[in-house]
C-alpha cells in the first residue's frame, strides 16, 4: 500500500534534521501529569487556606467587638433632649486596655456628628431597615491602618427624640492577623514535608507499576533472532494487551514473509540451476567441437542460454525490488501514466518490429496522472507489454492504451493465443507458465505486475481480448486527478 508521509528536507550539509516527536518515556509522561496538577493546585490551596484562616480569626474577635458595642449602647442616655454617655469608668480604661490592638469608640448622630468618643472612625452607612439590636460589622482604615468596626443604630426615646444614634467600636487587626498567620503556618508547614513525600511515593508506585513492562522488555530481548512465537497476552497487564496482540499479529506476518522468502529462494535456486546447467553443458560441448559450423551453432545456443539466464536474473531482481517496497521507502510523486506507457513502448518497439508485430499506443484527450513510484510503474508497464510481445506470434498486434472511466485504467491487448480461463489466476503465481505456449519464460512477469499493482492500491485482471483472440490485461488505479494539482513544496515517500 502507499500511505503518504512528508519526507524530511535535508539541510545544506545533507543531513536530515531529527523530528521532535512526542515524549518517549511513559514513566516521565505519567509523572508529569500527576505532579504538574499538584504543583498547580498548591498555590491555590495557599490562597484558600489564607481566606479560611481570616474567617476563623475574625469570628471570636467579632463576637467580642459586638459585645463591646452592646456594652457601649447601655451607657447611652437622653437627658433634656440631649444624648449623653455615662461611663462607669474612664473610657480609656474600658476600650484601650489591649496591649496588641488599639480600640476606638464613638457615639454619633445619623448625620455623622460625633457626640462622644473618637472622631477618627468614619461615619457608618445608613441601613435600609433596623432590626432590633442587630450589630453590624465592616472594615475601615484609620490613620492608614486596617481596623474592624462593629456598630449599632439606636433610637433611645422615639416619643421625645426621633434622631438615630450610632454606636461604633473599632479595633485594629493585629491579633486577627497573628491568629490567621498561625493557622496558615500550621496548615502549610506540613505540606512542605507532604509534597516531597508524595513525589517519592508516586515515583516508587510508578516504578512498581511499570515493572511488568520491564519484565516484558527483558523477555523479548532474551529471545533468539529466529524465535517468532507469540507472547502470551494473559501474562502482561491488561493495558498492554492490545499492544501485545498487535505485536503477535506482526510476528505472524513476519513469519509468513520469511516463509515466502524461503520458498522464493528455493524456487529461484531451482529455476537458476536449469539454465546454468544447460549453459555449462553447451560450453563443454563447444570446447570439444572442431567443426567451425558446429562451433558457431554451439556459441549461438550459449548466447541464447545466457540471454535466458540474464532475463531470469533481471526478473528476480525486479520481483525482489517490488517486494522490498513493502518495507523500504520509495519516493512517491505525481506520474504521467501516458508518458510512462509511451517510454516503455519506444523501448520495446525494436523487439516488436523484429517479430513483425504492430505495437501501438492509444491515449485519451486528457493526460492521466497517478501518484506512485516512476521506477516501479515502468517495471509494471514493461512486463505487461513485454509479455504481450513475447507471446504474440509474428504478424500480430499489441496495443497499450490508457483511459479514464471513473479511475485511471491501463490496458494491454494482444492477438496472441490467450490464457485459458482456469489459468488466469494461476499465472500470477511465481514461476508458473501455461503449458503449450511454445515460448520460454521465467514465470515472474505477471507476479511482478501484481506485486507492483498492490503497492499502488491497483487491481489487475486478465480477460479475453474483445476480438475473441488474445489477452486483455487491465490495471485499474485508484481514482485521482486528470490534471496535476499545483506543485506543493516538499517530497513524499511511501511507507
Amino acid at each position: 500500500m502507499l500511505p503518504l508521509r512528508r519526507k524530511p528536507k535535508a539541510d545544506k550539509g545533507g543531513a536530515v534534521p531529527r523530528k521532535s516527536g512526542p515524549p518517549n518515556s511513559l514513566f516521565g509522561e505519567i509523572l508529569d501529569w500527576m505532579l504538574a496538577p499538584l504543583l498547580f493546585l498548591w498555590p491555590i490551596s495557599i490562597i484558600v487556606t489564607h481566606n479560611v484562616a481570616d474567617n476563623i480569626a475574625n469570628q471570636p474577635y467579632d463576637l467580642a467587638l459586638a459585645d463591646s458595642v452592646r456594652t457601649l449602647a447601655r451607657f447611652v442616655s437622653i437627658d433634656g433632649g440631649q444624648v449623653a454617655v455615662s461611663f462607669p469608668a474612664p473610657p480609656r480604661a474600658l476600650f484601650r486596655a489591649d496591649q496588641d490592638d488599639v480600640v476606638y469608640y464613638q457615639v454619633a448622630d445619623d448625620e455623622g456628628r460625633t457626640l462622644s468618643g473618637d472622631a477618627e472612625i468614619p461615619p457608618a452607612p445608613m441601613p435600609r431597615s433596623l432590626v432590633g439590636e442587630e450589630v453590624l460589622l465592616r472594615d475601615e482604615l484609620i490613620h492608614g491602618e486596617e481596623v474592624r468596626v462593629a456598630y449599632r443604630f439606636l433610637k433611645p426615646a422615639p416619643e421625645i427624640f426621633d434622631r438615630l444614634v450610632v454606636v461604633q467600636v473599632a479595633e485594629t487587626r493585629n491579633k486577627r492577623t497573628d491568629l490567621a498567620s498561625r493557622v496558615v503556618t500550621g496548615v502549610l508547614l506540613p505540606q512542605f514535608a507532604i509534597i516531597p513525600l508524595a513525589v517519592v511515593l508516586v515515583w516508587v508506585g510508578l516504578s512498581r507499576g511499570i515493572a511488568p513492562l520491564n519484565r516484558l522488555q527483558s523477555l523479548i530481548r532474551r529471545r533468539r533472532p529466529t524465535d517468532l512465537s507469540p507472547v502470551e497476552p494473559s501474562a502482561v497487564p491488561e493495558e498492554v494487551r492490545p499492544l501485545i496482540v498487535a505485536y503477535n499479529d506482526m510476528m505472524v506476518r513476519l513469519e509468513e514473509n520469511l516463509q515466502a522468502q524461503q520458498r522464493f529462494i528455493a524456487d529461484a535456486a531451482h529455476q537458476m540451476r536449469t539454465p546454468l546447467t544447460g549453459l555449462k553443458m553447451q560450453t563443454d560441448l563447444a570446447m570439444h567441437e572442431t567443426d567451425p559450423d558446429q562451433l558457431r551453432e554451439s556459441l549461438a545456443r550459449i548466447a541464447e542460454s545466457t540471454d535466458r539466464a540474464a532475463h531470469l536474473i533481471n526478473q528476480l531482481l525486479s520481483l525482489a525490488r517490488a517486494e522490498a517496497s513493502f518495507e523500504k521507502l520509495y519516493a512517491v510523486e505525481r506520474v504521467s501514466l501516458d508518458a510512462v506507457v509511451r517510454e516503455v513502448a519506444l523501448d520495446l518497439f525494436p523487439r516488436a518490429q523484429a517479430k513483425h508485430i504492430d505495437l501501438g499506443v492509444e491515449a485519451g484527450d486528457q493526460e492521466l496522472f497517478i501518484e506512485g513510484n516512476t521506477v516501479l510503474l515502468r517495471e509494471l508497464v514493461k512486463n505487461l507489454v513485454d509479455n504481450a510481445v513475447k507471446y504474440t506470434p509474428s504478424g500480430g498486434s499489441v496495443t497499450a492504451r490508457t483511459r479514464f472511466a471513473g479511475s485511471p485504467i491501463l490496458e494491454v491487448e494482444d492477438t496472441g493465443p490467450g490464457i485459458p480461463e482456469g489459468d488466469r489466476e494461476r499465472v500470477f503465481e511465481r514461476f508458473f507458465r501455461v503449458l503449450g505456449s511454445g515460448v520460454d519464460g521465467s514465470g515472474l512477469g505477471l507476479p511482478i505486475v501484481r506485486e507492483i499493482a498492490e503497492l499502488h492500491r491497483a487491481a489487475v485482471t486478465l480477460d479475453s481480448a474483445p476480438g475473441g483472440k488474445g489477452t486483455l490485461a487491465r490495471v485499474v488505479f485508484p481514482r485521482t486527478h486528470l490534471h496535476p494539482p499545483p506543485i506543493v513544496q516538499g517530497d513524499y515517500d511511501a511507507l
